[in-house]
């Protein structure tokens, strides 16, 4: 089956048939549309099939790339969903929100001068079939196992933990403060990106393979974290990072100012029905307004796109870093260029303008310095260089920080770092509390769906080894 692979040197790249820029702009529909099954083989088939699969290496849950690429070049795509989903809990999602550009696709061998395989088009392709020929089924263990675990978050590092401890035959119970599962996959990603059903589906699946869910649940409020170490005989963390970071600027506090994540769930809230009443008063709502986002990540990048959705008069990101220096993915860049955003690279906001809601952000050109400890170039301000930007709604999409667990959750032996994350021992994933771990950004900080993914997946095998120690040395004692 060789000759099917290295199509790469007469096969030009082709991504899935995008929505044009004047139409998708008016829904919140995914851009693109699904590879027909020959197109799907075609593309894997330019895979060359390397001796250092350097996608695989670059891919936090170090998928084997090149294999199933291989299997659905030759159209066998059961065995390539299986090879796919045996080392990534939820390739349809990754396969949609990934920065492939900056994973594996950024790193396949062939992407200079030919460009990467699609490797993210096609494992969505691989993902998606699998559930329209129903090859996707609940998870029934081979033996059923006495201790459960309490999960407190259904996030994705969360929800993959479940899944694979779920395997394993354990007893899950998952907690979370919200009214969905999906934590940011269904309140943060907007729908062009990841349309809800995909987050739905997988819910629904966990729910059939008897994962128990405690929703508008939260931990120090409707239960301490000590009642569910007693109820558990292990708990894992997994909360995600919510804590916006704000900016510190005159006129800060004026109406029209507002964090990114608030924007964004609301804006996915009014999508799956609910009644948003600072959306419908117009207050996160960008109908007719000029928007400014400040910030230069993924984030940034979902509120411009969602507020060319809604209508905005006009859409503009501020970030003090250029082009490529920004830390989100160049790819949703260029998407949001079609669709009308406008990128004021290398500026700074200093102040906001406005006596009862904001009118303008005043701002700063910036020159990229020497680079600091980091290798990153230090912004400098350009003297004199001041100018002002309408704003009838202003977005910080400036990163998140930590909430303060061990005050939430009237827990104050839980360890903490000087970042505000929870403390673990990396070899267990273990916190302070003995038989409570913690995975995903409540340990590494803010990051991206693939490693919180993995974390969950590592989590999970931690519990397992804590779990099945405990139960051996209760057996040897008994003797």
């Amino acid at each position: 089956m060789a000759e099917r692979m290295l199509k790469f040197v007469g096969t030009p790249q082709a991504l899935p048939e995008k929505r044009p820029a004047a139409e998708r702009r008016r829904d919140f529909q995914e851009i693109y549309e699904r590879y027909a099954r020959e197109k799907a083989a075609e593309q894997a088939a330019r895979c060359s099939q390397c001796g250092v699969p350097f996608c695989q290496v670059h891919c936090p849950l170090h998928n084997n790339i090149p294999d199933w690429l291989k299997l659905t070049a030759e159209g066998r795509l059961d065995e390539a969903y299986e090879l796919s989903s045996a080392t990534n809990n939820f390739p349809e999602i990754c396969g949609r929100i990934c920065p492939q550009d900056r994973l594996c696709e950024g790193n396949c061998v062939i992407e200079k001068g030919f460009d990467s395989v699609t490797i993210g088009s096609v494992e969505k392709f691989i993902t998606d079939t699998a559930w329209e020929k129903g090859w996707i089924k609940p998870i029934r263990p081979r033996h059923e196992k006495p201790q459960s675990v309490g999960i407190v978050g259904a996030g994705p590092a969360g929800l993959a933990a479940a899944e694979q401890l779920r395997r394993k035959g354990y007893q899950v119970a998952i907690y979370d403060r919200y009214d969905r599962v999906g934590g940011l996959l269904i309140y943060g990603i907007p729908n062009f990106k990841l349309e809800k059903d995909v987050v739905q589906r997988r819910e629904k699946l966990l729910r059939d393979s008897k994962v128990r869910f405690h929703l508008n649940c939260e931990v120090g409020r409707d239960v301490t974290l000590e009642e569910l170490r007693q109820q558990h005989d292990a708990v894992l963390l997994a909360t995600g990072v919510y804590k916006a970071r704000d900016i510190q600027a005159p006129g800060i506090g004026v109406l029209g100012i507002v964090a990114a994540l608030d924007y964004l769930t609301a804006s996915n809230r009014a999508g799956l029905g609910d009644t948003v009443a600072e959306f419908e008063s117009g207050v996160l709502d960008a109908r007719g307004k000029n928007v400014v986002v400040l910030g230069g990540g993924d984030t940034a990048m979902d509120c411009v796109r969602t507020a060319v959705r809604q209508g905005a008069r006009s859409v503009k990101c501020l970030y003090r870093r250029d082009r490529a220096n920004m830390p989100g993915s160049q790819r949703e860049v260029k998407h949001a260029e079609e669709e009308g955003v406008e990128f004021v690279w290398l500026t700074a906001p200093q102040s906001f303008l406005g006596t009862e809601s904001v009118t303008h952000v005043r701002s700063v050109r910036i020159h990229l310095g020497m680079p600091d400890a980091s290798g990153r170039q230090t912004p400098q301000e350009i003297p004199n260089s001041h100018m002002n930007v309408e704003a009838d709604l202003v977005l910080k999409a400036l990163g998140f920080d930590p909430e303060d667990l061990p005050a939430m959750m009237q827990a104050p032996d839980l360890g903490v770092t000087g970042w505000g994350t929870l403390k673990i021992d990396w070899r267990s994933m273990m916190t302070s509390l003995d038989g409570v771990f913690a995975a995903g950004d409540i340990v590494r900080g803010a990051s991206l769906v693939v490693w919180a993914v993995r974390d969950g997946r590592d989590a999970a095998d931690h519990i397992h080894s804590y779990l099945s120690n405990k139960t051996a040395t209760l057996a040897v004692a008994a003797e």
